[in-house]
């Protein structure tokens, strides 16, 4: 075998020879610069993308615990009997029972052991079935806490608007009354829709008024403010206050008082001034209270007034939040008028938008506002609103600017607690009113919950 292959050519295949030697350099092409063009380079920002062109897969194992299980039998027959006698014999086994009873050590057992069986019977006969023995020992949930979305309540509205204010019904809390209003500066359009609305749960009605900007829900009808100052109460029509004896400025707050006729009413506003009301008589308040912390009545050196807070077991006395973050405790049957500001409690930076006391301990009140809600929680956005759990004391809640309560992307405004201290709703500034519901663990009283808050 040749492992030799020879190839001929001739050297005029191989083309023209190339000879090289040594020469200076020659320009070829002479760009001149632009100044136009380089006005209108860009430099581009250097971007890293990552690319894959295979198809992502994860790969899961699941190994369930074994549950093994055994089968057995029992084989039982009427034990105890000598070999001799026979079970089956009635007679063989009545000779055996009579001679065993004749013996000295069964007369003596018997009696003994009769006395236990009759002390255990006594007892279980004294205990009454239908007695609870361990009330005190309160079942503790143990599912963590939770809350879902139950419903959204929207605006139907092009124009968004914010929920100022939201009230339950106090007939059940089946319904839910949302004010609506546009809280931005100098944006408020002359065509505006000026409806308010009820909500039920699987349908929803409005009615056409004025631009609600804080509303109360009676037993038969609402109690409304305006941002002009007037209020206006419906029972079949609306009827509203004049305006040369109501607010000056926007009415921020409004709370029903525990009366025999049911139609006292107080309010609050910007302008320094809290009213009283006899929703049957709205021509002029019954009584009023300039928020003057020198207690001298001047408006000049009135402190404006945005929450309102009355407790129906204490009638006498009632809290104001102000712009000025400041807290005022009142009284409401002192003369003069100018003295019924008793102590004022500072704590804030900014107004005090929520006020409420504790329904089981009632010294301690719970105020939201800036940044931080005075007894516990601070956060580094601003509180729009807050109040206590109907039936957990140690629990309250609160909504801020940044949308918290889990269920909204957009600033709170509002909220109100149902007295059953399951479902609580919430008002956003676009215009929805969502309904939350709490787990038993929230809603429900927990066991040590009074002593860990009790003053």
């Amino acid at each position: 075998m040749e492992i030799v292959h020879v190839y001929t050519r001739l050297r005029n295949e191989f083309g023209r020879p190339c000879l090289l030697s040594d020469r200076g350099p020659e320009v070829t092409l002479d760009l001149v610069p632009d100044p136009g063009l380089a006005a209108q380079f860009i430099l581009r920002t250097p971007r890293d993308q990552a690319t894959q062109a295979r198809c992502d897969m994860s790969e899961h194992q699941v190994n369930t615990e074994r549950f093994e299980t055994e089968s057995s039998g029992l084989n039982h027959t009427e034990g105890g009997w000598p070999k001799d006698v026979d079970p089956n014999e009635m007679e063989q086994t009545i000779r055996f029972r009579k001679k065993v009873e004749k013996d000295e050590g069964f007369m003596n057992s018997i009696p003994q052991l009769g006395s236990v069986v009759v002390h255990c019977i006594q007892q279980n006969n004294a205990l009454d079935i239908y007695q609870e023995y361990c009330t005190e020992e309160d079942e503790e949930c143990a599912e963590p806490p939770s809350a879902k979305t139950i419903n959204i309540f929207r605006d139907p509205n092009e124009v968004k608007r914010t929920v100022t204010c939201l009230s339950w019904h106090p007939d059940g809390g089946k319904k839910l009354a949302g004010a609506y209003s546009c809280l931005r500066f100098q944006t408020s359009a002359s065509n505006m829709c000026e409806d308010s609305y009820i909500w039920d749960i699987g349908q929803c009605f409005h009615s056409s008024s004025p631009t609600m900007f804080k509303a109360k829900l009676g037993q038969n009808h609402i109690f409304k403010g305006t941002r002009t100052g007037t209020l206006a109460v419906a029972v079949s029509l609306w009827k509203l206050s004049s305006v040369e004896h109501s607010h000056r400025d926007p009415v921020y707050k409004i709370i029903w008082l525990q009366s025999k006729t049911g139609t006292d009413a107080f309010s609050a506003s910007t302008d320094g001034q809290v009213l009283w009301w006899d929703v049957r008589k709205l021509s002029e308040p019954t009584e009023s209270l300039v928020l003057d912390p020198s207690r001298e009545g001047n408006m000049e050196r009135a402190l404006g007034a945005i929450s309102l807070e009355y407790e129906p077991t204490m009638p006498t006395k009632f809290m104001v939040g102000t712009e000025q973050g400041v807290v005022l405790s009142a009284t409401e049957r002192q003369r003069p008028r100018e003295e019924d500001c008793v102590c004022t409690y500072e704590g804030h930076h900014g107004p005090v938008h929520a006020l409420h006391r504790n329904p089981f301990f009632p010294k301690n009140f719970l105020t939201a506002g800036d940044w931080a809600a005075r007894i516990v929680l601070y956060q580094m956005s601003y509180l729009t609103d807050a109040c206590w759990s109907p039936v957990r004391p140690s629990v309250f809640f609160t909504s801020k600017m940044d949308g918290v309560l889990d269920v909204c992307d957009e600033p709170l405004y509002c909220l109100r607690v149902q007295d059953s201290g399951r479902l609580v709703a919430c008002g956003s500034q676009g215009g929805s009113a969502t309904l939350l519901e709490f787990c038993s663990g929230l809603s429900s009283l927990q066991k040590n919950d009074k002593s860990l808050l009790r003053p």
